[in-house]
């Protein structure tokens, strides 16, 4: 079965850059290869729905850049096939005077990020807004929205279906071999070939890419996000999306708490090393994710570098007395009582062999095959700009 592009992966990722590449060449065949029963099962599905303004990247970077490009895509797609968004701003608050530098800092790269109307509000402006929110300063973002990208996923689906393009559920890559100019993709179920390929896999995508990538340098360690909800009489609470000040050293944003599109109200994540990639319980383990991590030479410098902020995930993930403590320096009238289990994410990072946990895109590639190795947050948000991107990569802009 033969076809222009394959791309393996059905997340807002994937299903972008088939997107992409379809309204730019409607005339090429496309497969979407998938293991599991539909789109959007891992990261896109279990994130939290928060359409990222761009704020917090470095100038220039590809995070950056595809932020800002994919946000104003996002707006317009769900305009047209109208889907529910808000555009309900966010603000991100210091509660201390220690963390006013990195205020400023993350102000600065806004508008570095050509972000407008950003502006940084005193306690009292922050009162008028989140009346119950503890802090001295914040930044004020209207940028920032709502939306659940499970919507976008399965909207993008229906185009590509009533396009020139095919899905393949329930189907695992086992092999990716390249002779001459033909790709050749074998699955447990069926063999294919194409001219050029994609792969947008998430959690699985260094072990993918390693298909013909031998001596691939990053592995994905993966973290698992875990989130509470406020129960319906203390919503109040929470007008909108709360921030901290995150710590610059760590690529997480910190607990937050984030008003949803769905009306329910979201505090967390924590940010736990998982046990097994696609684990989303406390109790998630797999033996072969597990040796992977830890045989990994970078993840020595990673224990190494981040032990105590890990150890005070862990210990958030068991204690819930501790993630209100850290929930109460942003509004100090949560109580435990306020709050009941939500669900949980895992993250796909992305670590080098010296123990970086690589904070931009991160793509591998050689002779028309592109692997996305690294789409952390804000990918959801940037999706349709990477699938442009990759387009490119092929094609010329």
């Amino acid at each position: 079965m033969t076809f222009n592009i394959i791309i393996i992966g059905s997340g807002i990722v994937g299903l972008a850059t088939a997107y992409s590449i379809s309204k730019r060449f409607p005339e090429l065949k496309l497969l979407i290869i998938e293991k599991e029963d539909d789109v959007c099962r891992h990261q896109t599905g279990n994130n939290s729905g928060v359409i990222h303004s761009g704020i917090y990247y470095k100038p220039g970077s590809l995070k950056a850049l595809n932020c800002r490009r994919g946000y104003k895509q996002l707006i317009n797609f769900c305009d047209e096939h109208e889907i529910n968004y808000e555009l309900c701003g966010k603000v991100i608050v210091a509660t201390n005077d220690n963390q006013l530098p990195a205020l400023q800092n993350i102000f600065e790269r806004g508008v570095q990020n050509g972000l407008e109307d950003l502006k940084i509000i005193s306690s009292e402006e922050l009162k008028e807004i989140e009346p119950h929110v503890n802090g001295i300063k914040a930044i004020r973002v209207p940028q920032t929205g709502i939306i659940d990208f499970k919507d976008v996923g399965l909207k993008i689906k229906e185009y590509l279906e009533n396009k020139n393009c095919e899905f393949v559920f329930n189907s695992e890559v086992k092999n990716i071999s390249v002779i001459r100019n033909e790709i050749i993709v074998e699955t447990n179920e069926k063999t294919f070939e194409s001219q050029k390929l994609v792969s947008c896999c998430g959690l699985q995508s260094d072990r993918v890419a390693k298909m013909n990538n031998e001596k691939l340098d990053v592995r994905i360690i993966p973290f698992r996000g875990e989130y509470y909800k406020l129960k319906e009489s203390r919503k109040n609470l929470v007008k909108n999306l709360i921030y901290p000040v995150p710590d610059p050293s760590f690529p997480f944003l910190g607990v937050h708490f984030t008003r949803m599109i769905n009306g329910e109200v979201e505090a967390g994540p924590n940010a736990v090393l998982s046990f097994q990639r696609e684990g989303y319980k406390k109790t998630s383990f797999n033996l072969t994710d597990t040796l992977e991590t830890f045989s990994w030479p970078g993840f020595t410098n990673v224990i190494r570098k981040y032990w105590k902020t890990g150890l005070g995930e862990f210990y958030r993930s068991f204690s819930k007395s501790a993630f209100v403590k850290a929930l109460q320096e942003l509004v100090p009238e949560i109580n435990s009582e306020d709050l009941i289990v939500g669900g949980a994410g895992v993250r796909a990072q992305a670590c080098n062999k010296n123990g970086g946990l690589i904070d931009d895109f991160y793509f591998v590639e050689n002779k028309n095959v592109v692997h996305v190795c690294n789409a952390p947050s804000p990918a959801a948000t940037s999706s349709l700009s990477i699938g442009e991107h990759i387009c490119d990569k092929f094609f010329g802009a």
